[in-house]
């Protein structure tokens, strides 16, 4: 192996290590530096904080964001199966449905549990 193969790779990362440090450098070198009351202020969704950080929110929020996550991440699985389509086969393919209605499945069992309702 030779080092000029490795010379493409290297500065892949310092070009990149470039484009995400030098803008952060500038902006804390050339930015204004005004602190006053609202910007010190800790702020949140657009309200102002008016309780405890740690007061208790109702878990339907979490459990909602979970079921988003959960779902979008087993869609994300089709993104590869779908560019190899034609490699894969009858087989893929069935494979494929198998999944899409487990997942059809657990969609209708959260649906009827009423796991997305939002009241």
């Amino acid at each position: 192996m030779n080092i000029d193969q490795y010379l493409p790779v290297l500065l892949f990362i310092l070009i990149g290590m470039a484009v995400g440090v030098v803008p952060l450098a500038l902006g804390y070198v050339l930015g204004p530096n005004r602190p006053d009351a609202a910007k010190n202020s800790p702020y949140e969704c657009g309200f102002e904080a008016f309780d405890d950080a740690r007061m208790k929110f109702d878990v339907r929020y979490y459990l909602v964001a979970i079921l988003f996550i959960l779902f979008d991440l087993e869609i994300a699985f089709l993104l590869p199966w779908a560019v190899a389509l034609k490699d894969v086969g009858g087989v893929g393919f069935v494979a494929v449905l198998i999944f899409l209605a487990i997942l059809v499945v657990g969609f209708a069992y959260e649906w009827k549990k009423g796991a997305l309702d939002w009241e």
